[in-house]
């Protein structure tokens, strides 16, 4: 009976991450891009379920909101010209990028420091997110990069303006959160 209250307990908690994550997706929005990307809070309950429950859980919750962000944002993939392009889209841009938020736990448990370790785990994470972003900017959105710019520097510029600003969010948030609230990073 207690494994069944403890699952049931950790996917009302994912649930929650999820729905929080995803009003964080559209309020406060800091900063909206035109072909998708913006500044904004979602990945801070993601993290925080890492944090608390591991890569097991951080990545099915990271990943649930991953589905939920593409079927939100699903008019961005129609910019893709091609059914592969659009695959890639998806796996790239959604599912790949925001479900590795999951997995902040691991890079965290690098550090015998909670605090740095979370501040790295975010930041990690982040920056895997912006690599998932920065490859389909080249191989998917270079066409949109204005007359004489390479598809590499546009996607650099175009993808580093939202997700520099997401990760210092990330990061901050993480490392504010492990040291003043450090209950919240307990498993329940």
């Amino acid at each position: 009976m207690q494994a069944k209250n403890t699952k049931l307990r950790l996917m009302t908690e994912g649930a929650l991450m999820i729905a929080l994550a995803t009003l964080l997706s559209f309020y406060p929005k800091l900063m909206d891009l035109p072909y998708g990307g913006s500044v904004t809070l979602e990945m801070i309950p993601l993290v925080v379920m890492s944090y608390r429950h591991g890569v097991k859980w951080g990545t099915f919750t990271a990943f649930v909101h991953s589905v939920l962000q593409l079927i939100l944002g699903f008019s961005n993939v129609m910019y893709c010209t091609t059914l592969l392009r659009q695959f890639g889209c998806i796996m790239l841009d959604y599912i790949v990028a925001f479900s590795i938020i999951g997995t902040a736990c691991w890079f965290a448990g690098l550090f015998k420091n909670r605090v740095i370790g979370s501040g790295f785990g975010a930041f990690v994470v982040c920056c895997i997110r912006f690599v998932c972003h920065f490859i389909t900017g080249i191989w998917l959105w270079g066409g949109y990069a204005p007359e004489g710019m390479s598809a590499a520097y546009y996607s650099l510029v175009y993808n580093g303006s939202y997700m520099l600003f997401d990760t210092i969010i990330t990061v901050a948030a993480a490392v504010l959160l492990v040291k003043y609230a450090p209950k919240l990073f307990e498993k329940a």
